[in-house]
């Protein structure tokens, strides 16, 4: 027990299990429980005396037997000795019965098989009247309807039979021999009931056969001790799994709704576990008891509050969207840093499935960004921004509220990159003060720029600079091209290249700012521009009118052509209807494909496609073969390969040998498994240097292990893709 060798004992266990005395076979049991296990060798020695010991005619000795094999019985032991055990069940002594009833579910725990031996003993053992032999009769019930489908139709029909046991434990007077806190034999009832939710699941002849019985237990359990509240639990568990009727469902949330009320935690805890898996098929029972839910969330124990907020939100719906999001605004103000995500990501996706208004909509994710903007998830801001990109009549309110939030706070970051993205579009709307639904704000021109957070804060840099740009386009201002000449030479290398961007634009292509700053779209959800929360913004706002020459736009779409010497025609978007044609795009050499080309001189590489060929394939897994030329002799291999089978493959390596005159070099994996159902890839990079142009072969050994078993196999590789082999 304590971790010293005991190896020296276990030959001892034998020979004093093989003893005549009780004494000693009492000692060398306990020993052989405690030293041996089914992986020693020596438990095998000792099958023959627990046989012999099972036919003894002391019931004691019996019962250290049947203890034994229980505890520490391998597979082989059940198969020899479960003929023996079959016997014991159908024994006239009660304590041999009891004791064989308990050793049974260990021997069709080990071999399933053997189930089928006991089921008509096990059937038997119900009429007994001592409590121990229907116990263990129970239990092996239980595991023999767990294991086997044809068992558990067959065990339906003792429905009757445990409704009657389980009843006269209900209604029986005090027996000190089995009263535990005013409860009958709790833990037999517990055992019932956990045997009728397995028969009674998807059956409704069995399920309406219970339905009294429950009722029964459910109102006459005292519910103000432990005990009770065990057998209540197991009620309601069992009224929620079977085809039970409406009212008796009923019966059961309202129990659990009581169980929210205990002063014990764990009961607190379990009866929101309960709920929460019920919420979706009794959602009117379970609204009853929301405000003892919204209650728990001030509970001082964690486990409590992440069950009471998971519960809360599934509880929201269109009715009680308004009374619902105030309470859980409020526990976001005050709940653990370890719920402030879960809680702010409930609340959007309530917010967005049953907003009353767009108002409403917006101010709700506002307070959210105000209070806990640092633990929102990355896709909130983009939706935000199409939110408010949608609503064109709050344009005016919710760029108020975001100037005057900006005000106070620009520690949240997501809130700060909502804000000037909002001022830069509709900074305009500002500078009117024309807003009715909130007091208006008179702002400056000076007070617009200096709103924005400078490149020291903790908020990512690029929006608070990209933001005075386009405020520029509605409100020009000196100020701005200042602000923006200032990161021309900052430490930040993203900064300093958008800094010198649009420097360039301020400059040199001063005449294409307009169009390429103007305001934004109304943004379409999972649109060809929307990806990852950003919208192309420039595609969307090439605007042609009939009769004004098309350079300045061809000049647009050369700065979005990034890679350049494209051929394609650019097609119109579809927000342009058929007014725009289409508009040509120019070569590299014009003014605005220079604009992109910052270092000067740089001519874009066209990027070719690297063919790929499948070089192995069997029992689903798959290695491909892809070439690219580096040089007259030079050449990179990658090698990629998946696995589509229904289980994990670990230790994956794949070794190359080519040609003498060859060399190889062979670059670190990318990994050495191979998740199930293709869900990641493993990929190898091989260098391989041939100066002699000789004929290039490769021998490819691939190994890895899936369930257990050692797998490898050797591919021979003849021709390379792309090289003309």
């Amino acid at each position: 027990m304590l971790g010293y060798p005991a190896h020296f004992g276990q030959m001892e266990c034998v020979r004093m299990i093989a003893s005549p005395r009780y004494s000693e076979k009492r000692v060398g049991y306990l020993g052989a429980m405690m030293l041996l296990d089914e992986k020693q060798d020596a438990s095998l020695l000792i099958t023959n005396s627990i046989k012999n010991d099972l036919s003894n005619s002391n019931q004691y000795i019996q019962s250290l037997a049947l203890c034994t094999l229980a505890c520490m019985g391998s597979a082989e032991m059940c198969r020899d000795l479960a003929p023996e055990i079959d016997r014991l069940l159908r024994a006239s002594n009660s304590y041999i019965k009891k004791k064989a009833a308990l050793c049974a579910v260990h021997i069709v725990r080990k071999v399933h098989d053997l189930g089928e031996l006991f089921t008509k003993a096990a059937r038997s053992l119900l009429t007994e009247k001592n409590h121990g032999v229907v116990h263990g009769a129970v239990v092996l019930i239980t595991e023999l309807c767990e294991r086997n489908s044809e068992t558990l139709e067959r065990f339906r029909k003792t429905v009757p039979d445990l409704v009657q046991i389980m009843k006269g434990l209900v209604i029986s007077g005090y027996s000190p021999d089995h009263d535990v806190a005013g409860i009958s034999d709790p833990f037999l009832q517990v055992r019932i009931l956990r045997l009728l939710r397995i028969l009674g699941r998807n059956n409704e002849a069995a399920s309406d056969a219970m339905n009294d019985l429950l009722a029964q237990v459910a109102t006459n359990t005292d519910s103000t001790k432990t005990v009770g509240n065990a057998v209540l639990y197991e009620t309601v568990l069992t009224v929620l799994d079977i085809k039970s009727e409406s009212g008796l469902r009923v019966l059961a949330v309202n129990i659990l709704g009581r169980f929210l009320l205990n002063n014990d935690r764990n009961i607190r805890y379990i009866a929101m576990t309960s709920l929460q898996k019920i919420v979706g098929t009794d959602h009117n029972a379970v609204q009853r008891h929301r405000g003892t839910i919204v209650d728990c969330l001030k509970d001082q124990d964690a486990s409590v509050k992440r069950r009471a907020l998971e519960l809360s939100l599934a509880l929201v719906s269109a009715s009680n969207i308004r009374s619902m999001m105030k309470e859980l605004l409020s526990f976001l103000s005050s709940c653990p840093p370890e719920l402030r995500s879960q809680t702010a990501s409930g609340i959007f996706n309530a917010a967005e499935r049953y907003a009353p208004s767009q108002r409403w909509h917006i101010d709700t994710i506002l307070h959210v960004l105000t209070t806990a903007g640092g633990d929102v998830r990355d896709e909130t801001v983009p939706n935000l921004i199409q939110l408010i990109t949608n609503t064109s009549e709050l344009h005016c309110y919710t760029v108020h509220k975001l100037y005057r939030a900006l005000l106070s706070d620009i520690s949240q970051q997501p809130l700060v990159q909502v804000a000037c993205w909002c001022i830069g579009e509709y900074g305009d709307l500002l500078l009117r003060g024309e807003c009715q639904e909130t007091e208006p704000v008179q702002v400056h021109r000076a007070q617009q720029t200096l709103v924005f957070p400078s490149a020291n804060s903790d908020c990512d840099p690029v929006n608070p600079l990209t933001a005075p740009l386009s405020l520029h386009n509605s409100t020009p201002d000196s100020r701005i091209r200042s602000i923006v000449s200032i990161y021309g030479s900052c430490i930040d290398v993203e900064l300093q290249q958008r800094a010198v961007e649009y420097n360039a634009l301020f400059k040199k292509y001063d005449h294409m700012r307009a169009a390429v700053l103007e305001r934004m779209p109304v943004i379409e959800k999972n649109s060809q521009g929307h990806t990852n929360g950003e919208t192309i913004k420039e595609s969307q706002t090439v605007k042609v009118k009939p009769g004004e020459p098309q350079q300045p736009a061809n000049q647009v779409c050369d700065l979005l052509d990034l890679l350049g010497g494209s051929e394609q025609p650019l097609q119109p978007s579809p927000a342009l209807g058929s007014a725009a044609p289409p508009i040509p795009v120019s070569t590299p050499n014009t003014v605005g494909g220079d604009l992109l080309d910052l270092l000067g001189g740089l001519e874009p590489t066209p990027i070719t496609p690297v063919a790929t060929v499948t070089v192995y394939e069997k029992d689903g897994v798959t290695v491909t073969l892809g070439c690219e030329k580096q040089s007259d002799s030079g050449l990179t291999v990658t090698l990629t390969a998946s696995n589509s089978t229904e289980s994990d493959i670990r230790g994956f390596t794949l070794q190359a040998a080519v040609p003498k005159s060859v060399q190889l070099h062979m670059k670190a994996p990318s990994g050495d498994s191979l998740p199930a159902r293709g869900a990641a890839k493993v990929t190898q990079m091989v260098v391989l240097n041939n100066p002699n142009k000789v004929n290039l072969k490769m021998r490819l050994r691939i190994s890895y292990t899936s369930q257990g078993s050692a797998v490898q196999d050797t591919v021979q590789i003849d021709s390379f893709p792309g090289l003309g082999q």
